[in-house]
């Protein structure tokens, strides 16, 4: 389960939670891949296109732990 924050969740148009399925090992990539490719609308604003890098304003979480600064690669907590 993915929750955006407001102003990507406008761009998406969704509200409060999404629901993505992604195959083992689910990493930090791999969700946002997911979230991309359902939800193409907010593409770019979540990472830039050309280097695939987090935006600075968007923060990543995952079981109330900040993983903004951690590699792409990394795999989420179960």
């Amino acid at each position: 389960r993915v929750r955006l924050p407001t102003h990507l969740s406008r761009l998406a148009r969704v509200d409060g939670e999404i629901q993505v399925d992604v195959a083992e090992p689910v990493t930090l990539a791999a969700v946002l891949d997911a979230v991309e490719s359902r939800h193409p609308a907010p593409r770019g604003a979540i990472r830039d296109r050309a280097t695939g890098r987090r935006r600075a304003f968007v923060r990543l979480f995952a079981c109330e732990e900040d993983l903004s600064h951690e590699p792409p690669d990394t795999v989420l907590p179960e």
